[in-house]
């Protein structure tokens, strides 16, 4: 198996349950490296946006609020991270907020950048997996290293019952490489 192979098989399983959408930049239409895992996922379970990172994480907590299981994809860690304001304060804090009354369920697809075979940018290649799991109470922070790992993480971050969000971080140097 490999990873880019079980990225989509992934992403196709994900399409055919009745609650998920996938948002973000790429989710619909090419234009970076993710795009490629989701080209057949079908036309109407996939919303693209705009570069507006904290709006799409606001727009994935309303979808997850009304019932939804957003897929929310952003192609680079770099650029979620002007979502996270959103995910700390609110994504993750609904359910102490609320005193347990309210949780949302996010799938936050991201990827390190990939640096091969033309390095993008420092800009475009970060990975901060570790401040993300110092940063998090609620969701839970997942790395997919391997290709084997990547079905369990996303089939489990779908399945939980507990309402929790899960921010699952791929390698972009492994679509190619693993």
């Amino acid at each position: 198996m490999k990873y880019f192979d079980e990225l989509k098989r992934t992403m196709e399983w994900l399409a055919e349950q009745p609650d998920t959408l996938f948002i973000g930049q790429t989710a619909a239409v090419p234009g970076t490296f993710m795009y490629q895992t989701l080209r057949d996922v079908p036309k109407d379970r996939a919303l693209e946006f705009p570069v507006n990172e904290s709006f799409q994480m606001q727009f994935s907590l309303g979808l997850a609020l009304e019932g939804y299981v957003p897929v929310s994809v952003y192609p680079r860690q770099n650029f979620l991270l002007l979502a996270l304001g959103d995910m700390s304060n609110m994504v993750d804090k609904l359910s102490a907020m609320s005193g347990g009354e309210a949780s949302a369920k996010i799938i936050i697809r991201v990827a390190t950048g990939p640096f091969k075979p033309v390095h993008p940018g420092h800009q475009h290649v970060g990975n901060f997996v570790q401040a993300f799991r110092r940063m998090f109470d609620w969701i839970e922070v997942v790395e997919v290293n391997e290709p084997q790992e990547i079905f369990p993480a996303y089939e489990r971050a779908y399945l939980r019952g507990d309402g929790r969000s899960t921010l699952i971080i791929e390698e972009g140097n492994f679509y190619n490489e693993k």
